[in-house]
Order: C-alpha cells, then sequence, then structure tokens
C-alpha cells in the first residue's frame, strides 16, 4: 500500500522515498531518519564553551550563505593571525607560535589546515619525545643552542631593524669601564 508522502515523494524524484531523502540531503536539507529530527544528536554534545561554539557553527553551516560567509571569515582571520605571526618570527615573541594558531584558525573550515595543523603536531610531539628521552648532558647542550640561536636573531634584529648594536656597545662599554 503506498502512502500518500511516499507517493509524492516518488513522484517528485521519479522514485522511492530514499531517492527522495537522498535528493533533498543532495540540496542542502535536513532529513530526519528513523522518525528522529534531524537535529538529535547521535553523539553526546560537548559541554560549556566548546559546544556552544560547535552549535553556533553548526547553525552558520546550516544556511548556503553563512557557510560561504563564514569560509571568507575564516579565511580573513587566520590569514591575519598567520601574517603577523610570520613577521614576528625574526623578531622576539611568539612567532611560531602565532603562525599554528593561525593553521588552527584556518583549521576549523579548510581540510588541508586541518591536515597540516596535524603533521605540525606529530612532528613537535615526536620531537619533544625525543628530546626528553635524551640524556640531561644531551639537554642542556640542545637549550644553549637554542639559546645561542635566539640571541643570535634578537641581535640581528636589533641591529637591521632598530639600528641598535648590541654587541658593539657592550664591546665599547667593556673597553672603557
Amino acid at each position: 500500500m503506498v502512502t500518500r508522502g511516499s507517493s509524492v515523494a516518488s513522484r517528485a524524484t521519479g522514485g522511492s522515498p530514499e531517492d527522495a531523502a537522498r535528493t533533498a540531503r543532495n540540496r542542502g536539507y535536513e532529513v530526519p531518519v528513523d522518525g528522529r529530527s534531524p537535529a538529535a544528536p547521535t553523539t553526546p554534545r560537548r559541554q560549556g564553551w566548546r559546544g556552544r561554539l560547535h552549535t553556533t557553527l553548526d547553525l552558520i553551516r546550516a544556511n548556503p550563505t553563512g557557510r560561504i560567509a563564514l569560509r571568507i571569515f575564516i579565511g580573513i582571520l587566520g590569514a591575519v593571525v598567520v601574517t603577523v605571526g610570520i613577521a614576528l618570527i625574526p623578531l622576539p615573541g611568539p612567532g611560531w607560535l602565532l603562525v599554528i594558531a593561525g593553521l588552527g584558525v584556518w583549521a576549523v573550515e579548510f581540510h588541508w589546515a586541518r591536515r597540516l595543523l596535524a603533521f605540525t603536531r606529530r612532528h613537535v610531539n615526536a620531537w619533544t619525545r625525543w628530546v626528553t628521552s635524551r640524556s640531561l648532558p644531551v639537554r642542556f647542550v640542545l637549550g644553549l643552542v637554542g639559546l645561542l640561536f635566539v640571541s643570535v636573531v634578537v641581535w640581528l634584529s636589533l641591529k637591521y631593524s632598530l639600528g641598535i648594536d648590541v654587541v658593539a656597545r657592550v664591546l665599547h662599554y667593556l673597553a672603557t669601564h
């Protein structure tokens, strides 16, 4: 026996109710499954600010215009954060941290950014595990190399950005006192 709803769906799509549901999903409409509301969560939702953020982003993405506007906003915001981070890499400050944070912003909407962020996390975690598995003298030497690198970057940044040659001033001070 064919019900009215299934015959309307069959006539509209030229097929079964499953075809109608598939067509509706492809057009961006939410379709109830097994008598449940499509908005009913199948997995437990996160609590707190993350849950509210995910719900808000899902509501924005439900509208095609909102989806495009969100992608544009996330793209611009991520580009600004990454650009500031790249500018701060040679200067003292959290340059690499901002670049990774900008990548995290992009990862909200872009799959390539999620993959790149996962790649970065894997390699940072591998580096951290490698360093912590070394002996104390090796970690001390690695720390000194890192400190020397940061010192050279700060010195070059001050010398070529602000025209302050710290090494020349220190040598002049030592020679005169």
